[in-house]
């Protein structure tokens, strides 16, 4: 998945500077140092978003795990009462 996700984040970052260049109507390919800045920038950002979507799919995770036994607890051990 890192290997995916950092061609798509080059990819996008790539697709972003040349559209910046073809909405100002200059050459694409004018300044190929800010293509290489934005493919590492997009690789980065959708880098840190797989990761920040693994962590919140971790936390959901344990918050569900926490809600289901709080109602096993709740509806099965009322014999406690």
């Amino acid at each position: 998945m890192a290997v995916s996700a950092t061609v798509i984040g080059a990819l996008l970052g790539l697709g972003t500077q040349m559209y910046s260049n073809a909405l100002r109507k200059l050459p694409y390919m004018r300044h190929p140092w800010e293509h290489v800045l934005g493919m590492g920038l997009g690789a980065v950002f959708v880098n840190q978003l797989v990761k920040w979507d693994a962590q919140l799919q971790q936390d959901l995770d344990k918050m569900l795990e926490k809600a289901k036994e709080a109602n096993e607890r709740r509806y099965f051990n009322e014999d406690d009462d």
